[in-house]
């Protein structure tokens, strides 16, 4: 049967964490759940990105994401333009297959396959803010949207040895890749406009945040909400002791306030740094400071 929003264009992402089926299980599942699809697998990196895309051109209206959080911010970056929404009126469904699932978690969404599956015929939804972050590469400027949180600075160190380590893993991938990051890890100046207010001094991580969670589940930024048209900012200036501290309250959104970091909302965010820190959104490596981080209002409709 069709689902309240049409035909579903379903991208899985076989290669998702611990969650993940093989595509012909996959699709029995679907089959179970009586829901009116047509299930595509991605191949490589960046493939939902072409498939979501080719899919609103073709007139898709109902796409759905199968995977993690990096799987998601494909999907979404293939439903968007320069500016905004391919398709306004498109809606993008979640089944969460992935080791992080931190997207859903913010909406209270499914976080394993079957009941996910079985929520994509309900008929609810929610227009959400969405982020776009704009960062330096090699070649000059790039720019990606995220749903979800994006960071520059240790965060994204994290993520770029987390990326490497086994996603059956889970949460477990993140914590060891701290451990590993922070030994390392040395900060640097900068400064951080928010609108109208300007941070000025050391900068270790700088949290960009439109929905709650990140790092298979840390409560990281637990005043955010996607649809307040403010994205949640934490500068974080603390040392080596701070984050050990906190890692353990992060899980329950205890960490702050804190005099470790700076909280501030706003829509428009800025950064520069004497020394480049890496740029990350929803887990996935983008490139380098300095980097603008612009929010969009109502600019994505999510099943729910």
């Amino acid at each position: 049967m069709d689902a309240p929003f049409g035909k579903a264009f379903v991208i899985l992402n076989k290669r998702a964490g611990k969650g993940a089926r093989r595509p012909e299980e996959f699709e029995k599942v679907l089959a179970g759940a009586q829901l009116d699809f047509d299930l595509h697998v991605t191949e490589r990196r960046h493939h939902a990105v072409e498939l979501a895309r080719q899919a609103i051109d073709d007139g898709w209206t109902y796409l759905v994401a199968v995977g993690g959080d990096g799987t998601i911010h494909e999907v979404v970056n293939g439903m968007m333009g320069v500016d905004g929404p391919r398709n306004p009126e498109a809606v993008l469904g979640v089944v969460s297959a992935g080791s992080g699932a931190d997207f859903a978690r913010t909406f209270g969404l499914p976080d394993d396959v079957d009941h996910g599956v079985q929520h994509l015929t309900g008929d609810g939804l929610v227009e959400i803010d969405l982020g776009r972050v704009t960062f330096t590469t090699d070649g000059g400027e790039a720019a990606e949207w995220f749903p979800n949180i994006a960071e520059a600075g240790l965060g994204a160190d994290v993520a770029k040895v987390a990326e490497r380590m086994p996603r059956g893993m889970g949460r477990s991938r993140y914590l060891a890749g701290f451990w590993i990051t922070l030994a390392r890890f040395k900060g640097t100046e900068g400064t951080v406009v928010c609108d109208t207010r300007t941070y000025e001094g050391r900068i270790t991580n700088l949290v960009v945040a439109n929905c709650q969670f990140f790092g298979g589940g840390m409560h990281v930024a637990p005043k955010a909400t996607p649809t307040d048209g403010r994205l949640d900012v934490l500068i974080q200036i603390g040392t080596k002791a701070d984050y050990v501290a906190a890692i353990t309250k992060v899980f329950k959104g205890r960490h702050i306030p804190s005099p470790a970091i700076k909280e501030y909302k706003a829509r428009r965010v800025e950064v520069t740094t004497k020394t480049p820190l890496r740029v990350e959104a929803d887990g996935e490596l983008l490139g380098m400071t300095p980097a603008t981080f612009q929010l969009y209002e109502n600019a994505l409709r999510l099943k729910v």
